[in-house]
């Protein structure tokens, strides 16, 4: 009992840590990219727009997908390494 305590003890700070981590991803990339680092990124550019410009269109979104296959990706390996597969 104690052990499955402890486990899902482990389980859940491994899962808030990789959460954690996702939210600063994201965030640094939708708002730091795309609003307070957008004069530094204005002179790159990208498509045919700068690279402010362009993160804060479509970089933050596809990053946002990115974080979403990571997430899904490190559980499914959490949930083995744990003995939780499906």
């Amino acid at each position: 009992m104690a052990d499955d305590k402890s486990k899902a003890a482990q389980y859940w700070s491994t899962n808030l840590r990789l959460i954690l981590g996702s939210l600063v991803v994201w965030a640094l990339v939708s708002y730091g990219c795309g609003i307070l680092f957008r004069g530094m990124l204005s002179g790159i550019p990208v498509g045919g727009a700068d690279l402010g410009f362009w993160f804060a269109q479509q970089g933050s979104i596809l990053t946002f997908i990115g974080i979403i296959f990571h997430y899904a990706w490190r559980m499914n390996k959490l949930d083995k390494e744990m003995g939780l597969e499906e």
